[in-house]
């Protein structure tokens, strides 16, 4: 059994898919760190990596136009899953990695997946300079002092017929999503540490089956960790950033159970100044549905937030734009319509 392998079953031993809420991630903490509330984040050193936490992600999600006037969707995520609440050097680190990249075109979404071992340089999270990486795919930072350490990156990745080399400037501040990124996730007060940087402007190429393609766009990163995100009953989540004609943006998530579910929301003025929703004032309702590599999927989506007056509807680039990856999921961009138009990202997970 060779190396890759043994580390690709101690990371599924470690988020064991579908057993209870997403991924196990209602399970229980088992001595890890919680997030606290009126705990302030503090950069740069949040955007590195909290071992003591047990799970977290470096997520990258970018609505494109090529040069040849079509619409690309782009994602870069980097995992890290603990086994046990520390930090140790070399083999003995606990900490199991998994990258996920895509890239959807109007005919096919293309997905690819990398697993590594913290401790042996294979994959990572380090500061001044930013950088996170998993083998050969990378999110490099390059800003300038004083400038935040994610002002300015280059993601790179590459799969079986994809690749991708994207330039991100961002264009307004970090965004603290929730009570001043103390994000509640349920009503029983699972939570996370959540901070969004939506205000990237895009530049770079894109490859699909040997054929490069120029793009441009606007990108949303989120950085999230906890060690109980979801309470027991909850089995997935459905997650939309929108990016509005108007340059506000929006934020909003739904926590699925066996009830109405748990919602949350924020509101990004273009300015960057973030105005948290309560809990229930966003509405979600599935508009339309697909088959899609044996499971049941919305692919069309109402979205209300009376508060701001939105009333929008979504409508993917290609509907089929699910990952086949250990931990199956849908991930892909979408054009928005209604009371303010634009475009964005939607991920559906536990389907």
């Amino acid at each position: 059994m060779n190396a890759r392998l043994i580390i690709l079953m101690l990371l599924l031993m470690a988020v064991p898919a579908l057993a209870q809420g997403f991924a196990g991630l209602g399970g229980d903490a088992q001595g890890f760190a919680m997030p606290r509330r009126g705990v302030p984040l503090a950069f740069p050193r949040d955007h590195g990596a909290h071992p003591d936490y047990r799970i977290e992600w470096w997520y990258l999600t970018a609505n494109l136009k090529g040069d040849d006037g079509r619409d690309y969707g782009a994602q870069w995520t980097l995992f890290r899953s603990a086994l046990a609440p520390e930090e140790r050097p070399g083999w003995q680190s606990p900490q199991l990695w998994m990258g996920h990249a895509a890239l959807t075109t109007a005919e096919r979404h293309y997905s690819a997946e990398r697993v590594g071992r913290g401790g042996v340089g294979q994959a990572g999270v380090t500061l001044a300079p930013f950088s996170a990486a998993i083998d050969d795919w990378n999110m490099v930072g390059h800003a300038k002092p004083p400038a935040d350490e994610l002002s300015a990156l280059t993601i790179t990745a590459a799969g079986e017929g994809f690749s991708y080399r994207l330039e991100l400037d961002a264009q307004g501040p970090l965004v603290l999503q929730g009570e001043r990124g103390y994000s509640v996730k349920s009503a029983q007060g699972q939570a996370s540490y959540y901070y969004s940087q939506p205000f990237y402007r895009v530049t770079g190429s894109i490859t699909v089956d040997g054929k490069e393609i120029v793009v441009t766009g606007q990108a949303w990163f989120d950085h999230e960790w906890s060690s109980q995100p979801l309470a027991k009953d909850q089995t997935g989540w459905d997650w939309f950033s929108f990016h509005f004609d108007s340059g506000a943006k929006l934020m909003g998530f739904r926590l699925r159970d066996q009830g109405d579910g748990f919602t949350s929301a924020t509101w990004i003025n273009p300015d960057g100044t973030p105005e948290p929703q309560p809990p229930g004032a966003l509405t979600v309702t599935p508009r339309a549905w697909a088959e899609m590599k044996g499971h049941r999927v919305p692919v069309q989506w109402n979205v209300s937030l009376p508060a701001r007056g939105v009333a929008v509807t979504t409508a993917p680039v290609i509907e089929d734009a699910w990952m086949e990856t250990q931990v199956e999921y849908w991930e892909g961009p979408v054009r928005i319509t209604g009371s303010h138009p634009g475009v964005g990202y939607v991920e559906m997970t536990g389907y």
